[in-house]
């Protein structure tokens, strides 16, 4: 007789666990939205806009992309969407920031809005910890100093994976340096690459096709 209830126990554990997994994604969910929802408008120190984070959003969740690397943190609005994304996919993303004050501040936005365990959020000086950060990559966000994005690319280049993407913000101003750095990407033929001019600062989006 005890066999005949073995699998209908092992048949309720599976769709405890899967509800459960369920109802852990839409708690994150509604927590994120409602923590977006409750800053917008309201981030400053060069923080994306609300849609260009929409963009990272989209392509790390379309592309099931899991091993994230932004330079330039701030605050934080950026990492929460990426963060968010990874919730998705299973996937992190490892932050850079310079700033103390911004860093730590980053570090409590993200906490709010229930996205920690999905962030690697480091205070260090990008032009050093890009060159020696271990890879692959396969998701990358470059929002720091423009005039050094060129740089950061071919730091980076040998550690993106083949059908990976590198997304590069303020590319549509000429601010710093950034339009030096689309020409330069839009040279490389083994990359293809578009702008998304969803705000007016516009973020160019790179996908590596070969070594």
């Amino acid at each position: 007789m005890k066999a005949q209830y073995i699998i209908p126990a092992i048949t309720f554990f599976f769709f405890a666990v899967q509800s459960n997994a369920q109802r852990s994604q839409t708690e994150i969910d509604k927590q994120v939205r409602e923590f977006l929802e409750s800053k917008k408008g309201e981030w400053r120190y060069w923080n994306v806009p609300y849609q260009d984070g929409q963009v990272l959003y989209e392509i790390i969740v379309k592309n099931g992309y899991t091993s994230g690397l932004e330079i330039g943190t701030s605050t934080g609005h950026s990492t929460i969407w990426m963060a968010w994304a990874m919730s998705k996919t299973g996937g992190k993303v490892i932050t850079i920031e310079i700033d103390e004050g911004r860093h730590k501040t980053a570090v409590d936005n993200i906490k709010k809005a229930g996205l920690e365990e999905y962030v690697d959020a480091r205070q260090a000086d990008a032009h050093e910890l890009v060159k020696e950060i271990q890879g692959p990559f396969d998701f990358v966000f470059s929002d720091a100093d423009k005039s050094w994005y060129t740089q950061y690319f071919k730091d980076i280049d040998p550690k993106l994976k083949v059908g990976g993407c590198f997304t590069a913000h303020n590319v549509s101003n000429s601010f710093g340096g950034a339009s030096e750095f689309v020409e330069y990407i839009k040279s490389k033929s083994n990359y293809t690459t578009t702008i998304d001019n969803s705000s007016r600062s516009g973020i160019s989006i790179s996908y590596k096709k070969s070594e």
